[in-house]
């Protein structure tokens, strides 16, 4: 059983506005919805659990009458006070209908560009490791700074990595990865993958999707304008 985890909590604060990021109409639909249609139409996802805060989630649910057609939605999640603590409230949301041996797939609703391709390679290589995420290689020279003012070192960028969304985990190690980390180190996590590494789990990479972008500032959204618009 593979259960998407969707994150639609954040404010989009970077991006100005009222209106979160994930909620923005592009093209006659809100940006979660490009990705939420490729998780309810993906074969390879069974179930689809959606972090929204309370205010957003009726909003949420007129979306999931329209391409949620074979009943994949499991229900909400609230946000946490950070990214990862958002991705836990999931994981024990899940719990009493999830097997340890189940994989989660962990996406952003602000990565609308998500292709079934990357859907399905994801978790081809997560089953043969215990989780796996796509990454990107480093095109520009990569520095170290210890006092953000100089430079300190040079690192080898062939061993540096950019990592991207959407990420899959074996549930049960992954859910027992997050609890170790409650009640305060949780809070500084800041990527899906970490819980998993510093638990030792076994993570493939795979190579990553650069038009799989995240909308964060004014230029990401004219860009995905631009892309959508272009299908139409």
């Amino acid at each position: 059983m593979n259960t998407a985890i969707l994150l639609s909590g954040g404010t989009g604060s970077r991006l100005g506005g009222e209106i979160p990021k994930q909620y923005i109409e592009v093209c006659g639909r809100p940006v979660i919805a490009y990705c939420l249609k490729r998780l309810c139409d993906s074969a390879h996802i069974d179930r689809i659990q959606i972090v929204a805060a309370k205010s957003w989630q009726a909003y949420i649910g007129e979306q999931l009458k329209q391409y949620d057609r074979n009943g994949k939605f499991h229900g909400f999640s609230v946000p946490g006070e950070n990214r990862q603590m958002s991705i836990y409230h999931a994981l024990v949301d899940i719990r009493e209908d999830a097997a340890d041996t189940d994989y989660v797939f962990i996406h952003d609703a602000a990565r609308p560009l998500l292709s079934d391709r990357q859907v399905e390679d994801c978790i081809t290589a997560a089953e043969k490791h215990e989780g796996a995420m796509p990454v990107l290689p480093m095109k520009d020279t990569v520095y170290e700074s210890d006092d953000g003012v100089s430079v300190a070192r040079l690192l080898e960028r062939t061993k540096i990595f950019a990592g991207q969304a959407p990420e899959v985990f074996l549930y049960g190690k992954y859910y027992a990865a997050n609890r170790r980390l409650l009640p305060d180190h949780i809070l500084a996590i800041n990527g899906s993958t970490e819980p998993a590494v510093l638990a030792g789990m076994d993570i493939a990479m795979i190579p990553g999707d650069e038009g799989n972008f995240k909308i964060t500032t004014q230029t990401d959204l004219e860009r995905f304008l631009e892309i959508a618009s272009a299908w139409i």
